[in-house]
């Protein structure tokens, strides 16, 4: 009977509890790119801290970056900027210099 108890399925995540991966995930601004169609790319930013206006943030990517873009309500991630192109470096370089945030956390993903 002893034998047939490695077939019970284990969560190896569940010992990690809301204390875990989830407190430091939220710390991260993620920079991500995501392809339509062609040639089209969308850059999204979530994590922004909750001392920075979004509105007032996309309202600044815009027009420094020649773009369109919009704020999008998300359940799980909350607040998500949302830039046509890819604006990855620029937005993380701005972010940094005139931000004022540590470049070690954001993560940039993408190709």
């Amino acid at each position: 009977m002893s034998a047939i108890q490695n077939l019970q399925s284990y969560d190896p995540f569940a010992d990690l509890g809301d204390s875990g991966e989830t407190s430091t995930q939220q710390e991260y601004i993620h920079i991500r790119i995501q392809q339509r169609n062609g040639r089209k790319t969308l850059t999204t930013i979530q994590g922004l801290p909750s001392n920075f206006d979004k509105k007032r943030m996309l309202k600044i990517f815009k027009k420094d970056f020649a773009c369109n873009g919009t704020l999008v309500e998300d359940e799980e991630l909350g607040s998500v900027i949302q830039l046509q192109g890819d604006q990855r470096t620029k937005v993380m370089t701005l972010l940094v210099d005139e931000g004022g945030v540590d470049k070690k956390m954001i993560k940039l993903h993408g190709f």
